[in-house]
């Protein structure tokens, strides 16, 4: 394999780990509801912890208020307990066939605590960035004692190969800052 493969599999790694980040980030609560607060949530169905998504319709008919209803009415107290031992801070309450979830208002120390969550979420993002640049980097030097390939090319692909760590770090904490804007605004 080429270096200029290397770096094309580098930067596909990337935007996976930037994927990531974004569904990752999407689960920190603001104080509109979004069916994406519970759609991973993990819930005790048939013996096999499942995602929520899977097991219920998610919507959020009104801005602080997300209603789940289950496919299967069985499922309701699992998903219950789910939400409930979640660290949402989030109360179920169900009427025999949808989960309402009411999203309260959020005063400003959990909002700065969310932010806290936020930051740790971002940079476990760009921890994940600059691991895969170190794999790459390392595979580079490695095939440049193996392959003979020359250190000219290595030294210009590692360039570019900074450039890109950049490129995606940089969007990361752009991702982390649009977020903090929404958990802050009031």
């Amino acid at each position: 394999m080429a270096l200029e493969e290397l770096l094309a599999q580098t930067e596909t790694r990337f935007k996976k780990a930037i994927d990531a980040l974004k569904h990752d980030v999407a689960s920190v609560r603001t104080g509109r509801a979004a069916p994406s607060l519970v759609e991973q949530l993990e819930v005790e169905a048939y013996g096999v912890p499942t995602p929520l998504i899977q097991l219920a319709q998610i919507n959020a008919p009104e801005p602080r208020q997300i209603l789940i209803q289950p496919y299967d009415r069985g499922l309701i107290k699992a998903i219950e307990k789910a939400i409930q031992s979640s660290d949402l801070g989030l109360a179920p309450n169900t009427d025999g066939a949808v989960i309402r979830l009411n999203i309260p208002a959020l005063n400003e120390e959990r909002r700065r605590d969310l932010v806290k969550v936020l930051h740790k979420k971002v940079e476990d993002g760009r921890v994940e960035i600059r691991t895969l640049r170190r794999h790459t980097h390392e595979e580079m030097r490695a095939k440049e004692k193996s392959s003979g390939v020359s250190t000219d090319d290595v030294k210009r692909l590692e360039a570019q190969l900074q450039k890109l760590t950049d490129r995606y770090i940089l969007m990361a904490d752009e991702i982390g800052t649009a977020k903090e804007k929404e958990i802050l605004a009031v």
